[in-house]
Parts: structure tokens; C-alpha cells; sequence
């Protein structure tokens, strides 16, 4: 995929837009790349430039180590990403991702007063509700394969490819680090509109706390619930991309 010129490795656009009124940075889950995203402009309008972003220890930035706390995760993508908000943009961002793009829309505002036109979180309960589950990213490797097993995000052909394995553990361990060690701190809500996603049959995430993003917004909220598990972004897509088409639309 080629990335445009004004990027860099950390931002691949599989369908560069010059023309684009808005640009859609999307950010993965734990262990996903921006290839979850290639196909993604295919069902977007044509106004919109869809922007991957590449995280450390994947695809283009493979060689370099991933990070494994969020707060410098989100410094360095405020730092990369300030001077390709030149236009409006909005952010998606699933799971991992939906926390990685709610701190980074809040440091943007707070060093740079520059604010997403909409963002869009997904699969991830809202920031201020704490995670009661124990850590797993320090288990011993035969129970966080388990874990990941059971999570029903890693493809069963990776989990029983002991090679492969050994290469992608130390980058789910490292997300998987981000996510356990994060603490929420008190933040006045974001001007912009956040728009929700959960999945139904989400055993991971409860509709309740996806609800409870409605508190990190002044302006309009909405929530949606689609079929399909804690990877609905997959299975739902269509749905999925409908309803950003239809947010996105309003606001441009």
C-alpha cells in the first residue's frame, strides 16, 4: 500500500486523496496493524482520505520496538501526526485503539488546540470505568496463549505457529501492557460528537460501559450496537462503516 507523501511510516493511506475534506485516522486493536483497514475506502465516500496508523513492531515499523505504556505511545503520535491535521479529521479507533485516540484527541487539545471534527470509539469501554480483570501481559507464555485464545482475536493458524508465535508475542505483550497499566485521570469532556460502537455478543465489553462514554463528550453522543462479538469491527463492517459514512457526512 502505498503511503502519501506527506506521511511517514507511522500513516498508510491505501487510497492517498489530495481532495479529501476530511481525513479518518484509524487505529488498531491489540496485536493489529493498519492492514485492518485497507479496504476500508472502498466503502467510505470518496471525501474521505481513510489515514492507518502504523504502530511500532508492525508492517512498515517492524524494526522498531513497540511501546508498552500509553502516555509516550500517545506524545509520539501527537508529535508525528500535528502537522498532517491541517485539514479536518476525525478518529476511529477500536479497542486499544479507542483509548489510544481518545488521549491522543485530548492531548492534541490541550498542546495544540486542535480537536477531532468526530470521534469514534469502539469496543472499548469508556476510559474512567477500570478494568477488573487481572493483567495478563506478564503470564507465563503458555497461559497468555491461552488468554489470547480465549479473547478470539489472534487467527487460530498464528496461535499454532510456534515461529510465528515467538515473533508476534512480544507485541501483543507490550499492547497488552498498554491497555493494564493505563490510569484515567480526570479531564474536562471533549467539544466534539462521540459516536459509540459495541458489539452484541461482546463478552469482553458490557453495553453499559461503552454507554458511559456519553460522559467524556459537551456535545452530541450517540451509541450503537452491532452483531457479532468483541471483533464485530470484522464481521459488522458494512454496518459499521454506514454509520461513520452517515456521522461523517453531517458533519462535512
Amino acid at each position: 500500500m502505498p503511503n502519501t507523501s506527506n506521511f511517514n511510516s507511522w500513516v498508510i493511506c491505501p487510497k492517498p486523496n489530495p481532495n479529501a475534506k476530511i481525513r479518518l485516522f484509524c487505529f488498531p486493536y491489540a496485536g493489529g496493524s493498519s492492514n485492518i483497514f485497507r479496504r476500508w475506502s472502498d466503502n467510505l465516500p470518496g471525501t474521505v482520505e481513510v489515514c492507518a496508523i502504523e504502530l511500532p513492531g508492525r508492517g512498515m515499523q517492524i524494526k522498531l520496538s513497540p511501546f508498552n505504556r500509553l502516555e509516550p505511545l500517545v506524545e509520539e503520535l501527537a508529535s508525528v501526526l500535528k502537522s498532517n491535521l491541517d485539514r479536518p479529521f476525525a478518529f476511529f479507533g477500536h479497542s486499544m485503539g479507542g483509548l489510544i485516540s481518545f488521549e491522543l484527541a485530548c492531548l492534541l487539545r490541550k498542546q495544540y488546540d486542535l480537536i477531532p471534527n468526530h470521534l469514534f470509539v469502539s469496543g472499548r469501554r469508556a476510559p474512567q470505568i477500570a478494568d477488573q480483570k487481572p493483567p495478563i501481559h506478564a503470564l507465563p507464555e503458555a497461559k497468555f496463549i491461552e488468554e489470547l485464545r480465549r479473547l478470539n482475536g489472534t487467527p487460530q493458524a498464528l496461535l499454532e505457529n510456534d515461529e510465528l508465535m515467538q515473533l508476534f508475542l512480544p507485541i501483543l505483550r507490550a499492547d497488552f501492557a498498554v491497555l493494564e497499566t493505563y490510569v484515567y485521570t480526570q479531564k474536562p469532556p471533549l467539544d466534539c460528537p462521540i459516536t459509540a460502537f459495541g458489539g452484541l455478543q461482546d463478552q469482553e465489553v458490557s453495553c453499559e460501559n461503552i454507554q458511559a462514554w456519553q460522559e467524556q463528550t459537551s456535545a452530541s453522543f450517540s451509541l450503537h450496537m452491532l452483531p457479532g462479538d468483541h471483533f464485530f469491527l470484522h464481521s459488522s463492517q458494512s454496518l459499521l462503516l454506514e454509520t461513520i459514512s452517515r456521522k461523517i457526512l453531517n458533519k462535512t
